[in-house]
Order: C-alpha cells, then structure tokens, then sequence
C-alpha cells in the first residue's frame, strides 16, 4: 500500500520504490540519489541526524539503475560515490560534482572528500536538452536544511536542463529538491520517498514552488520553509 499526492504537476508518492516502479508507465528519465550502500552516520555534526533509510543496501540502486535502463527513455542520472563504480553497470559519462565544502568519509585517513560523482547512462532516445554539458559541475553545498543528504537546487537545476525531455522521476526523492527543480524548469515531475517526515516536507516545497508560479521562484520560499522546517522537525543548520 502507498499514498499517493498531486501537486500541480507533480505526483508524489510514500511507499517503497522498489513496490511502485513497477505500476508506472515510461517516463523521459530518471534522477535520483539512491542509498550508497555505505550505512552512513555523521559522527561529525554536533546535533546527528537519523540514519539514512535503508542505505545499508546497495541493492536499491542497482534495482533502480536496471527499471531505468528499461523504462527511462532520455536519460538516467544516478548519483553515487566511487566506491560504486566497481558495482554499478557501466555508465556511459560520470559527471564530478565540485562542492565549496567537504563532504562525508573517513576523516583521519583519507584525503578530504569535496566532490560527488553522477553517473549518466543514455536512454534510446537521447538528446541534449541544450548544449553539451561538460562532465564537470560546480555548487555550493547546502546547509541540509531539510535532509542530511540534501542536494543543492542549484545543481539539480543544471541536471534536469540537461535533459530533453518532459517527464522525470525521482524514486528516492527525499525532501523533494528535483521535484521543486522541476517544477521551476516547467517539467512533470513524480516522487517517490519511503520516509513519511521527508515525504511531507517534499510537498511542502513542491506545493510552495507551485503555488509561486513557475516564473516567480528563487531561494525565498526555501528559506521561509527552512526556518520552519527547522523548528519542525528540530533540525539545525550545518
């Protein structure tokens, strides 16, 4: 059993996305950060956030990698980190994603992680969406405001104008950042999240984005709805 909202031009769904893949049609493609299989808790922070749901299982992603090859016809990006290369399908580019900041690993015996890897695997329709991108991306790392691996807008934004086509999914859509990407860039967007708190926060920004006008947007409904976000779900700023 799973909910399902509709939001403007966003279906979003809470449930397990392994469970509803399956019930939907073709979709232009697929954006997604998937578990890593890495099992991750900050020890850093001063005030922890929960464990990351399932992301002990490596599994999801490469079930998710093979619906897309099957289901995505433009594009599919994946992201990950490079331990996943050993395990992931081949793709056809891996896009680095250069961050202002550092990121999560081994903080005593390993160099300092400031970047994240996209993989990119091409659907049998794809075009560019524009120009040909480079394979390296830059943006500012944001403040995990609303989930502890939050991607910045800024960079969903330039992954989803990669894209030629209208109809994106996001299966592990967390607190709902490629949905209110879309929403801006004037595609469809369907969401998937298995967890209930991030699921209602994703509707919130997407209802808010929404509710704007695909024309009147920028960083001031994600900051209202970051403060109270904040004293909702008792989470701060890094």
């Amino acid at each position: 059993m799973f909910r399902r909202e509709v939001i403007g031009s966003c279906e979003l769904y809470l449930g397990d996305c392994l469970e509803i893949l399956p019930t939907l049609g073709k979709v232009d493609a697929v954006v997604t950060d998937p578990p890593y299989g890495m099992n991750f808790v900050s020890n850093y922070r001063k005030e922890k956030y929960e464990k990351i749901e399932n992301d002990h299982n490596q599994e999801i992603a490469l079930k998710i990698i093979d619906w897309a090859t099957k289901n995505a016809n433009c594009s599919t990006y994946i992201f990950g980190r490079w331990e996943n290369i050993a395990d992931y399908p081949k793709p056809k580019s891996i896009i680095t994603w250069v961050k202002n900041n550092w990121s999560m690993g081994d903080l005593k015996h390993e160099h300092a992680r400031q970047s994240e890897l996209i993989f990119f695997y091409p659907g049998i329709f794809h075009a560019w969406g524009g120009a040909r991108p480079n394979d390296v991306v830059y943006a500012d790392r944001t403040g995990n405001n609303y989930h502890p691996t939050e991607k910045p807008k800024s960079l969903m934004y330039k992954v989803i104008n990669w894209i030629n086509g209208q109809t994106i999914i996001d299966p592990c859509m967390g607190s709902g950042t490629t949905g209110v990407a879309c929403v801006e860039s004037g595609r469809r967007f369907i969401g998937i999240e298995i967890n209930q708190k991030y699921f209602d926060i994703a509707c919130r920004r997407i209802e808010a984005t929404t509710s704007q006008g695909m024309f009147d947007f920028g960083k001031k409904t994600d900051e209202v709805l970051s403060v109270q976000e904040n004293l909702f779900c008792g989470v701060a700023n890094v």
